[in-house]
């Protein structure tokens, strides 16, 4: 039916009955070409959701292997869980390369030893450009997605790598560093640690972060740099979410209801990630850890039964080094600790999903993520996850759970690049600012709080 157009009624006859015919004709084809496009369906196999995602892992400490074994990411893993082809089998897009300096072995010279991880990423970046890049923000990510390379990322575990200095801090965000984690197993000068919180010939910070620990936190948001909880002491944990304007992020962390470790979070401390921020915010993200104690209570009670003899032979073993006038290595170290840690049977590929599901759960699918903690745990990994290359069970695992492609996007990188992104942001906003905040702990950096 046709209605009636005031434009066409003052037009002599013939030109209105033109009009109108015209007018008749053309709305049918209107019609016909404002039909919405068929909406494309989200793919429901695990394969292709796994391709399509950009599939980012915070934590391997494949970097000592780098430096210690001058282990080539394009050799077989001989042992070990990250190289390129299991990368690619996987289709792992970024990893964040461990820059970790064990704090007894590289006493008094923590700086030396970082720049020298740091250096080697950079040197297998430079060997294999077809096959990694370096990656410094998310916008990196994307790019080496595009073609189909290995972002390479780093993040420094353990804040004793700063020895002190906002200066150092701001050097290593120079040369690439994207996240922090405020302390290793040992508290430092101004952050306390989950592995010794309890150890009464410690002394540790009088509220969780000492003046100078608020600063380094500060600073960190000032310049784009994630600031890691994972390894801190719960009461660090807390005084590092409230003081941070960032999100803040657990690197390699898992659901502490599960296997009762203090390194792994508790169901209020997985909300208050998910919290973090600042009320714009839309929070944090906890990346899983695979080591099969963080997992299961099953392998850690066993673990913590063969604690005594592991020291001693550790023990042991340093002293024959220093017999024999030789530096012990963490590989060393490690070869060692794995001949008892191969004892415990390791708990099924469930276990992992256990918790990844649990602070999915608790804290939101948006908070969580991947923190494998790869070539750092003895191999003591969950069962069907040896390397890289198996990453895909763990979207199969998850949509058998009835997770769905967005979920899993979220979960496989996709939560950990929109925080990223977000501190980004916040270090634009602090930039902007200017110098207004000034350093609270400038002229006490050592004293302890």
């Amino acid at each position: 039916m046709l209605c009636y157009n005031p434009a066409i009624a003052k037009k002599p006859m013939k030109t209105r009955h033109v009009a109108a015919l015209l007018l008749a004709f053309t709305l049918p084809i209107a019609a016909q070409t404002t039909k919405k496009a068929p909406v494309k369906k989200a793919p429901t196999d695990p394969a292709t959701v796994h391709s399509n995602a950009i599939v980012i892992d915070t934590h391997a400490d494949t970097t000592q292997r780098l430096v210690d074994e001058n282990y080539d990411l394009a050799d077989p893993l001989n042992g070990g869980n990250l190289n390129f082809e299991s990368a690619k089998k996987g289709n792992l897009g970024a990893e964040f390369f461990s820059i970790w300096v064990e704090p007894d072995l590289y006493k008094g010279q923590y700086a030396h030893r970082t720049l020298e991880l740091i250096d080697a990423v950079y040197q297998q970046a430079a060997k294999h450009p077809d096959e990694m890049m370096m990656a410094f923000s998310p916008a990196d990510i994307e790019k080496a997605h595009r073609a189909h390379k290995l972002a390479a990322l780093m993040g420094i575990e353990g804040g004793h790598s700063i020895e002190n200095s906002l200066a150092l801090l701001r050097d290593y965000y120079r040369l690439g560093v994207r996240y922090m984690t405020l302390t290793w197993s040992n508290s430092n000068d101004w952050a306390d640690s989950s592995g010794d919180a309890d150890d009464p010939k410690v002394h540790h910070t009088q509220d969780g972060l000492s003046d100078f620990g608020k600063d380094v936190v500060y600073e960190m948001n000032r310049l784009g740099m994630m600031v890691d909880i994972s390894h801190v002491s719960d009461k660090t944990f807390y005084r590092a979410v409230i003081t941070s304007r960032a999100p803040v992020i657990a690197s390699h962390s898992s659901a502490r209801v599960i296997s009762n470790a203090p390194r792994n979070m508790t169901d209020d401390m997985l909300r208050a990630v998910a919290r973090s921020g600042g009320p714009n915010s839309k929070g944090g993200v906890v990346m899983v850890n695979y080591y099969s104690a963080f997992i299961s209570q099953a392998y850690r009670d066993a673990d913590q039964a063969q604690r005594p003899d592991v020291k001693k032979a550790t023990d042991e073993l340093k002293a024959q080094f220093a017999k024999e006038g030789k530096q012990v290595t963490y590989g060393d170290l490690e070869k060692l600790q794995r001949q008892y840690a191969d004892k415990i049977p390791r708990p099924p590929l469930s276990a992992l999903i256990d918790n990844i599901d649990h602070i999915a759960k608790v804290a939101g699918v948006e908070h969580v993520g991947l923190g494998s903690d790869f070539d750092g745990v003895s191999g003591q990994l969950p069962e069907g996850i040896d390397s890289a290359a198996d990453l895909p069970k763990i979207t199969v695992a998850l949509m058998d759970r009835g997770y769905s492609a967005a979920d899993c996007d979220k979960i496989l990188g996709g939560n950990l690049l929109r925080v990223f992104r977000e501190v980004e942001t916040t270090a634009k906003e602090l930039q902007a600012e200017g110098a207004t905040r000034p350093k609270i702990g400038e002229s006490q950096p050592f004293k302890k709080q």
